[in-house]
C-alpha cells in the first residue's frame, strides 16, 4: 500500500493535513470506507458526495478528495482540495494501481449501437489469437476465462481499475471495453490510457440525460479528444456524424465504410438467416452474423485488429469462426420455417436496422410481426418514434412492457402510440404483460413468419416498480414456438 504522498507526487495536488496516510482502498460510497480509504466526494445528478464526508471519516477514512470547501477539517484527516474531482479521481487511480494500466492495449467503442457486438467480437478474436483479454460490456464482464455479470455498460471508476487490476494480475494483455456516452460525461474513464478509441455510429438516444442531441455529440466527441497521440482512432466515415469525432482528436486517424472511400472497407455479397458472406479487404469470409448493420460491426472489429497487432492473415482466419453475441439478431428457428428473432434495438434507428434486414432477408409472402416496448425512466422522446417505425413496418405489432422501472406500463404504451399512424392502428395488439405478448405474437404467425422481439435482448430479468424479476426473451419465445400447433 502507498501513503498519499506517494500517490499524489506527480500529480501536483497540494493536500492539508497528514500526507503519509497509508490508502488501504479508493471509495465513492461513504457507506464502504474502512480504516485508511481514500473517499472521493463527487457530486451528483441525484446526490452529492459532499454531503457524506463526515460519515466517511466515522468509518476511517483518512483522506478525502472534495471539490467544495470542507468546513471543521478533522485532525488527522489528508484533505485534497481539486475544482475536477472525477478527472482528479482518475489520475490518483492510476497511480494507486501501480500504473499497470501501462501494461494492457486498452481499445474503447462508443457510439449509439454497436457497442456491445464490436467490443465483445474482439475480445473473442484476440482469444483466438492466442491472447488473454478483459472484457467490459453491457452483457457481461470477462478476465480471461471468467465471467461476471456486469452492472453497468462502463462501470463507475473505481469499479473500473479494480477490473482493470484484476485483469493484469491475471496476465490479460488486451482490453476491450464499451465506453458510454454517460461515462465519457461524467469522467470515469479519466486516467486511462487508450490504445485506440472506435466510433461506432450516433443516432437518438439518452437525451433525458444529455438534453438536445448536439450534447451528446459533444460527449462521444469527448472521448476522442482525450486520446493521446499514440493511440488510434477508428471512425466509422458512412456516419454524418462519424469525422466529426476525429476533428480535434491527438491520435492517428482512420475511417471504415461500406460506401465510398475509407481506410478499411467491406462489402455484403449475400445475406440471410443463417449469415453473411462478406468480402473484406481482399478475403472473402462467411460470418454467422447478420444485416448490414453487422457488416459494419465486423469491418470496425478488423479494423481494429489490424491496427492493433501484425499477422493479418490469422485475423482473417480468426474471423471466420466469430459467433454471434447474445441477444444481437439472435436467431430461434421454430416449427413449418417460422423464425424468431430477438434483439437488443431499443433506439428507432437499432429498431429500423433490424426490421430492414428482416425485409431484405424474409420471404415476400411471409409477415413481419413485432414485439416491442419502451423502457421506463428514460428518453421518452424515443416511444412515439419507436412506435412509428415497428407499426409502419410490420404486419403486426404487439406493443408491451420492456423494463416499466418506476412508470406505469400502459401510460409507455399510450406514448408509443402516438407516433402509429392511423392507417396503422388496426395492426397494434396492446398487452402489457410481456410474455403474453410473445406467446400472442407466436400464436397469430403462419408458416414462414418471422417474429421479431425487440428491446431487450440479452437481458435475464424484468425490472418492474424497482423489482428485479426473472424473465429471459428467448426462454420464453422457445416455450410458445413448442405450442404451436
Amino acid at each position: 500500500m502507498k501513503t498519499i504522498s506517494e500517490i499524489i507526487s506527480s500529480l501536483n495536488l497540494n493536500c492539508i493535513g497528514l500526507a503519509d496516510q497509508v490508502v488501504s482502498d479508493i471509495t465513492l460510497d461513504s457507506r464502504k470506507a474502512t480504516n485508511g480509504s481514500l473517499y472521493a466526494a463527487i457530486k451528483g445528478t441525484q446526490v452529492d458526495g459532499h454531503d457524506y464526508i463526515n460519515k466517511a471519516i466515522e468509518l476511517g477514512a483518512h483522506v478525502i478528495l472534495h471539490s467544495s470547501p470542507v468546513e471543521n477539517p478533522v485532525n488527522g484527516v489528508c484533505y485534497i482540495q481539486n475544482e475536477d474531482v472525477p478527472e482528479t479521481l482518475g489520475r490518483i487511480l492510476y497511480e494507486y494501481q501501480d500504473r499497470c494500466l501501462d501494461d494492457l492495449i486498452i481499445v474503447g467503442t462508443t457510439g449509439t449501437n454497436g457497442k456491445t457486438t464490436v467490443s465483445t467480437l474482439l475480445f473473442d478474436l484476440f482469444t483466438q489469437l492466442g491472447y488473454r483479454c478483459g472484457l467490459i460490456s453491457t452483457v457481461n464482464y470477462k478476465i480471461a476465462e471468467t465471467t461476471f455479470t456486469s452492472t453497468h455498460t462502463t462501470p463507475d471508476a473505481v469499479s473500473l481499475h479494480r477490473l482493470f487490476k484484476q485483469m493484469h494480475e491475471e496476465g490479460c494483455t488486451h482490453v476491450f471495453m464499451e465506453v458510454s456516452s454517460h461515462a465519457i460525461h461524467q469522467k470515469r474513464i479519466a486516467g486511462i490510457p487508450f490504445s485506440g478509441g472506435i466510433f461506432t455510429n450516433i443516432t437518438h438516444d439518452h437525451l433525458d440525460y444529455h438534453g438536445t442531441f448536439d450534447n451528446y455529440i459533444k460527449a462521444k466527441k469527448m472521448f476522442f479528444d482525450h486520446l493521446n497521440p499514440n493511440a488510434f482512432s477508428l471512425t466509422n466515415k458512412d456516419d454524418r456524424n462519424g469525422l466529426i469525432m476525429l476533428q480535434n482528436t491527438r491520435s492517428t486517424r482512420y475511417t471504415y465504410g461500406l460506401n465510398g472511400t475509407a481506410d478499411f472497407s467491406a462489402k455484403i455479397w449475400e445475406s440471410d438467416f443463417t449469415g453473411m458472406h462478406l468480402r473484406l479487404a481482399d478475403k472473402d469470409i462467411w460470418s454467422p452474423l447478420v444485416g448490414k448493420f453487422n457488416a459494419y460491426n465486423m469491418l470496425a472489429v478488423y479494423a481494429a485488429a489490424t491496427l492493433i497487432t501484425e499477422g493479418q492473415e490469422e485475423i482473417e482466419v480468426a474471423m471466420s469462426a466469430l459467433s454471434r453475441v447474445s441477444g444481437r439478431f439472435e436467431t430461434i428457428p421454430g416449427p413449418e420455417n417460422r423464425t424468431v428473432i430477438v434483439d437488443y434495438a431499443h433506439t428507432p434507428d437499432a429498431l429500423e436496422n433490424v426490421i430492414s434486414t428482416i425485409k431484405e432477408i424474409q420471404k415476400s409472402d411471409s409477415q413481419l410481426i413485432t414485439v416491442i416496448g419502451c423502457g421506463g425512466n428514460r428518453d421518452a422522446e424515443k416511444r412515439p418514434k419507436m412506435g412509428g417505425i415497428a407499426s409502419s413496418k410490420s404486419q403486426r405489432c404487439v406493443f408491451t412492457s420492456d423494463n416499466p422501472r418506476n412508470e406505469d406500463p400502459n401510460t409507455i404504451i399510450e406514448e408509443m402510440m402516438m407516433g402509429v399512424d392511423a392507417l396503422n392502428l388496426r395492426k397494434i395488439l396492446k398487452i402489457t404483460d410481456r410474455g403474453e405478448a410473445i406467446k400472442t405474437a407466436i400464436a397469430l404467425s403462419f408458416p414462414g413468419d418471422v417474429i421479431l422481439i425487440a428491446g431487450k435482448g440479452h437481458e435475464t430479468y424484468q425490472e418492474t416498480n424497482g423489482v428485479r424479476i426473472e424473465f429471459d426473451d428467448r426462454a420464453w419465445a422457445q416455450n410458445a414456438l413448442k405450442n404451436i400447433q
